[in-house]
């Protein structure tokens, strides 16, 4: 089980806060981790790590074998997939859904003059079938709805076969039809054997697919409890990690909180 993602120590200070507070983490290849927290918790500042976009005031960041701040990230980056509302606000809406994904190969958001081979827009379609997009491979990406959006962005993420995916709320502002089609998918790509190592990030732990093997609950930067789901996703737990009593519940690998008042 080789580690893909290990942070030791680390800290994200600004204005004199710390942001993340000594966190301590690894993930290992085989794992499927959901980072759950309250707003402020530090939970997009760890993504942006993983995906070497930002780097730790101190502490050390190792990403599939390389140290952040002592590595070349634009050669880091091809092997993680990241999705996040911020990257579906930088594609151009007139683009195709197929180039949208195409255009992962060379790292780029919309098509320019870059040559493409058979091969790569075969992966491409059939990517797009994984995730039940092939029928909207000529649209344009800003005539899609939400949920089709976020199931592009994932789709694309995946194109280049990444040994670490990362997915910064997946599911955020999805109605319940287009949350439940999507996490049913995510579900079945997180059990997968081929699957590489997966992070992704929520507030609700109505939203951790099935599949999902471990949980890092953060609280004001601190890991509040971190470890295998079964294990560490506990009403006291999530009571501490929200402020909040919490009861939770659980049924067929799914999850429900609600207040414990």
């Amino acid at each position: 089980m080789p580690q893909v993602l290990e942070f030791s120590d680390v800290v994200v200070r600004r204005n004199a806060r710390n942001i993340v507070d000594h966190l301590d983490w690894t993930i290992n290849d085989d794992e499927r981790w959901v980072v759950l927290g309250p707003n402020g918790a530090g939970k997009t500042t760890v993504l942006q790590m993983a995906d070497t976009l930002l780097h730790p005031t101190s502490g050390v960041v190792t990403i599939l074998g390389e140290r952040l701040g002592r590595t070349d990230v634009f050669e880091l980056r091809p092997r993680i997939g990241f999705a996040s509302s911020a990257m579906a606000r930088r594609v151009p809406p007139e683009e195709t859904v197929l180039n949208v994904v195409l255009t992962a190969a060379y790292s780029v958001l919309g098509r320019w003059r870059e040559d493409y081979e058979d091969i790569d827009e075969r992966r491409a379609l059939r990517v797009l079938a994984e995730w039940k997009l092939d029928h909207l491979a000529d649209r344009t990406f800003g005539t899609l709805s939400d949920g089709e959006q976020k199931r592009v962005q994932i789709a694309r993420a995946v194109m280049t076969d990444p040994e670490l995916l990362l997915l910064d709320e997946p599911t955020a502002s999805l109605d319940l039809g287009a949350r439940e089609e999507l996490l049913i998918l995510l579900g079945g790509y997180a059990q997968a054997p081929t699957t590489p190592a997966m992070v992704m990030v929520t507030h609700h732990v109505e939203e951790i697919p099935i599949g999902f093997t471990h949980v890092l609950l953060l609280r004001d930067g601190q890991a509040v409890a971190s470890g295998p789901i079964r294990e560490t996703l506990t009403a006291e737990a999530l009571t501490d990690t929200f402020g909040v009593p919490i009861r939770l519940s659980e049924e067929g690998g799914r999850y429900a909180a609600r207040a414990a008042h």
